[in-house]
């Protein structure tokens, strides 16, 4: 991986003190107000935004997957289960046919068919699943997805 997006995507946030300054605001008064948003759970972390087709050698996939309630604990305990993978980048609970939806990366094709019949779909509670391969991103986390189309990709004449 580049060296400056592994930087971006393992290193720190902005300084209070940087913050406070694009802020107009105190070194203290951000820390205040970061420490707040973490014990409040709204401030999970810390990652730049990076387009998903950047990496030709990473597939990422959606899997829906439908489960079954537990007595106690509704669907919670085997959500969280399944949200401790570490392929599984975003799990969802969610309305309609399916109950959670997952976003997962891997290496090829052939490991998302893995992790989908040897771990996921073994799991006592586990229905059934429903995979999706990510062709093409448009956009990402609000964030478009440009790209101009090059002339040569135009027909000369279209109906």
């Amino acid at each position: 991986m580049n060296p400056v997006l592994k930087l971006l995507l393992e290193g720190e946030p902005l300084s209070t003190e940087q913050m406070g300054e694009v802020l107009g605001m105190s070194e203290v008064e951000v820390a205040v107000e970061l420490e707040k948003l973490k014990e409040e759970g709204v401030l999970l972390g810390w990652r730049p935004i990076i387009n998903p087709d950047f990496d030709e050698d990473v597939v990422r996939a959606v899997i829906e997957v439908k489960i079954s309630p537990e007595r106690e604990g509704g669907f919670d305990r085997l959500a969280e289960r399944i949200s401790k993978f570490d392929r599984v980048e975003t799990c969802y609970l969610m309305s309609g046919a399916y109950d959670l939806m997952l976003v997962i990366h891997a290496e090829n094709l052939k490991r998302i068919a893995s992790f989908v019949f040897e771990k996921l779909a073994t799991l006592e509670g586990v229905v059934s699943t429903a995979t999706h391969f990510m062709l093409k991103a448009y956009k990402e986390q609000g964030y478009l997805i440009a790209r101009a189309a090059a002339p040569e990709d135009k027909p000369s004449v279209s109906p």
